[in-house]
Parts: C-alpha cells; structure tokens; sequence
C-alpha cells in the first residue's frame, strides 16, 4: 500500500490532508482495542469536502490513518501543546482519553512506523511544496482538518466552526492570515477564530517558513459544518457541504490569488 497520494497542479496552494485516511495495517487493526478500530477521531470525508475548489490545485492525502501513526505530530516527540490534553505520535487515546490499546506500540513500532509512514507523507509533502515554489516564488500550504465540535478532554465548551491557525502569526505572511480569517469571520452563520485552541500542528509549524518563500496555515473546522451528526456513521451531509464549499472556495481563491504579491524566495 502506498501511503500518500498525490495530485499535482499548477496553483501556488498545496493542500495537506494529513487525518482523512482509515487505512490500518491488519497487524496495527489487531493491537486496537474495540474502542480504536472505531477510528473515531478521523477528518471523516474532508478530502471529499475539498475536492474541485480551486483548479491546479495539489494536493497531498495521507491515506493512512492518525492512530498508524500521526503525519500531523513531530516525529521527535515532542508536544504541540504542552501541559495541554492533545495525543501523540502515536496515540494512546482517543480525543475523549479513552484508551485505544489492547497492544500499546512500543518504541519500536513506533520508529518502523514512522519509516513506512510519517517519513513518505512529509517527503511527498515537502517535495511539492519545492515543485510548487519553483514554479511560484512562493508556495501556500493549506493545511485540511475538521474535528467534533465537543470535546471536553481537549477544549472546554463549543468550538468556533472555523479555526485558523498559524502558530501566533509565525508561519504565514500577514496577509494570508488577515485574507483567511476575514473570510471566515463574513460568513453569515458562522463562527470563527484565529490560533485559539488550535495554532496550527507540526505540519503548519514546520513548512511555514515566509522568509524562505514557504507560507502555511491550517484549517480547523468544526465536523457540524458538514456532517449530520458528529457521530457514527459519520454521514457527509450535502446539503451542509454545499453551504459551507464556497467559503472554503473563496478563501483558497483569494489565497492563490495573494501568492504573486507575498515576493519569492531570499
């Protein structure tokens, strides 16, 4: 099984899809307990919520899922968040600190992990945010994520629908993160916010390097924007969908669009 996929374009935006694969190894499917083989904190169908926004678009999918492994997590270890609830490299709980286990990986499962599948993400990743610059100057990684709404073991009360993060304004040009959250702040109906309890995970914190010409910026949304019910089976909810894709639309329209005016590599 390769575990990325890649679709090249032309557009200065690379999408990252690091959390919407459900692929398990079956000697991984055997470790979990009744709790983990659910998958319950996967990014259910963000890349079908993404899917024909912006022509040229790339985009780079892990088709693994986060409890193989986390493409979103340093592979050193180290924590996003510290003296926060957040899940590791490789989780050992589910969002709400229930344990997914009956095996826990052990460090060298961890390492043969990472190999097969952590390293492959971030170089597919890595290689056409190079492409993408050589074509641009500059390279946009947008970074795809949604999550349940409610989830007391990581934030208190109801989280915004849309969540920008850019690690505190560090891995983005100014405008990019002005463009993006004025977008989500107009639209009618929503709620949104900017580096609250999400400020953007590895991915966005490791690539965005404005100086280098390498802008990112991850995407935060609430799964009530588009599921049903933020419960299996987890129904993508088209008329939801429908509602939310041209904003989503306009903001990675108005992103490509700032790309010429962000000034190419130093």
């Amino acid at each position: 099984m390769t575990p990325v996929t890649v679709t090249q374009g032309t557009s200065p935006i690379v999408l990252g899809l690091p959390h919407s694969g459900t692929f398990v190894p079956d000697d991984v499917v055997s470790s979990l307990n009744d709790t983990g083989r659910k998958l319950a904190d996967t990014d259910w169908h963000i890349d079908r919520l993404y899917d024909g926004l912006l022509a040229g678009v790339t985009t780079v999918r892990a088709k693994f899922h986060r409890y193989v492994i986390d493409a979103n997590r340093d592979p050193k270890g180290g924590s996003l968040y510290p003296g926060q609830n957040t899940t590791t490299l490789v989780p050992l709980t589910d969002f709400d600190g229930v344990g997914i286990w009956d095996t826990p990986p052990t460090s060298a499962d961890v390492t043969r992990r990472c190999r097969e599948f952590h390293t492959p993400y971030h170089e597919a990743l890595q290689a056409e945010l190079a492409r993408v610059r050589g074509l641009h100057g500059v390279a946009i990684l947008y970074d795809c994520h949604s999550i349940r709404s409610d989830i007391p073991f990581l934030f208190e009360g109801v989280l915004p629908d849309f969540n920008v993060g850019t690690n505190l304004g560090a891995t983005c040009a100014a405008k990019i993160e002005a463009t993006a959250v004025a977008i989500c702040e107009d639209a009618l109906g929503y709620s949104a916010t900017v580096n609250g309890r999400f400020k953007g995970g590895w991915t966005t914190r490791h690539y965005g390097q404005p100086q280098s010409g390498i802008h990112s910026i991850q995407m935060e949304l609430a799964q009530s924007t588009y599921l049903t019910h933020e419960e299996a089976p987890w129904t993508y909810d088209q008329g939801k969908a429908d509602r939310l894709r041209p904003h989503l639309k306009h903001i990675l329209t108005a992103l490509a669009e700032l790309a010429p005016f962000l000034g190419g590599t130093q």
